[in-house]
C-alpha cells in the first residue's frame, strides 16, 4: 500500500471539471515532470483515457457550484497490480494522490480550474509513470479559458549546453485554440526579465555567454487577453 504525499508546487490560471465520491487531499510532487525519463511506451505504463488531454472537461456528477466528481479513467495493463492517479490543481499546485486496482477512480476536485494529471502503475517490484495530461474542469459562467502553462522541453530543467548559441523549445496548448503569442523571459537571475515578445512559433534561438547559469519562463497570451506563467527554468553554460 503506498503512502499518500503531500508537496505544494506553483500556480498559474483557473477553470475546471468535474465528478466526485473520494476525499480531496493536498500534496504530491511536481506532477509536470514527473519523471526525468517517464517510459509510457512500457508494458507496465497506462494509457491515459479520460478527462482528455488539453480539453474541456464537462462531464461529472455530484455538482455544486465549486465542485463536481470526475471519473478518471484510463486503459488497464496486463502487467500492472496497483495503480497510484497523481491530479495536480495547477492554480494552487495541490496534488491529489489516490490509489485503486481498477481502471478509474472517482474523485472530487474544483469547478472552473485547470488541473494536470498522470498515473503510476506498479507490479509490486517496479513502477511506470504514464503521460502527463492537462485540463479545465468546466465552470458556471465560464466563456472564455486562459491557456494552460506552457511545458518547457529544452533545455531541460538544470542542464549543461555548450555556449554560442541556444534554442529554447516549449510547447502551449489551449482548450480555446486562441493562442496568438508567447512572451520569453530570460536571464541571470530568477526573476528574469522579459526577453522577446510576441513569439509566434514554439522556439527562439538566443545567444548565451560561456559560464554563465541561465534562467527562463515562458508568458502564452490567447486572443481575449487571457495570460498563463510556465514555471521557471535554469542551465548553466559551459
Amino acid at each position: 500500500m503506498r503512502k499518500l504525499i503531500y508537496i505544494i508546487c506553483l500556480a498559474f490560471l483557473v477553470f475546471g471539471c468535474s465528478r466526485s465520491s473520494v476525499d480531496n487531499g493536498d500534496g504530491g510532487e511536481d506532477i509536470e515532470n514527473p519523471d526525468e525519463n517517464p517510459n509510457p511506451d512500457s508494458p507496465l505504463a497506462v494509457t491515459l483515457v479520460f478527462p482528455h488531454e488539453d480539453s474541456l472537461c464537462n462531464e461529472g456528477t455530484d455538482l455544486t457550484p465549486t465542485e463536481s466528481t470526475v471519473f478518471f479513467e484510463w486503459q488497464a495493463s496486463d502487467k500492472a497490480e496497483n495503480y497510484v492517479v497523481y491530479i495536480k490543481n495547477i492554480l494552487t499546485g495541490d496534488v491529489i494522490q489516490r490509489q485503486t486496482t481498477n481502471d478509474k477512480v472517482p474523485v472530487v476536485i474544483n469547478r472552473a480550474t485547470p488541473y494536470s494529471w498522470y498515473v503510476e502503475s506498479s507490479d509490486g517490484t517496479k513502477s511506470e509513470k504514464s503521460a502527463t495530461w492537462k485540463f479545465f474542469n468546466a465552470g458556471p459562467g465560464v466563456q472564455t479559458y486562459a491557456p494552460f502553462p506552457a511545458t518547457i522541453n529544452a533545455p531541460a530543467m538544470a542542464a549543461s549546453i555548450n555556449g554560442g548559441n541556444v534554442t529554447l523549445q516549449w510547447t502551449g496548448s489551449d482548450v480555446d485554440n486562441d493562442i496568438v503569442g508567447y512572451d520569453i523571459y530570460l536571464g541571470t537571475n530568477n526573476n528574469p526579465d522579459i526577453h522577446t515578445s510576441d513569439v509566434t512559433t514554439n522556439e527562439l534561438s538566443v545567444s548565451v555567454t560561456s559560464g554563465t547559469i541561465y534562467y527562463w519562463k515562458v508568458v502564452t497570451k490567447d486572443a481575449v487577453g487571457n495570460t498563463s506563467d510556465s514555471d521557471v527554468f535554469q542551465f548553466k553554460v559551459l
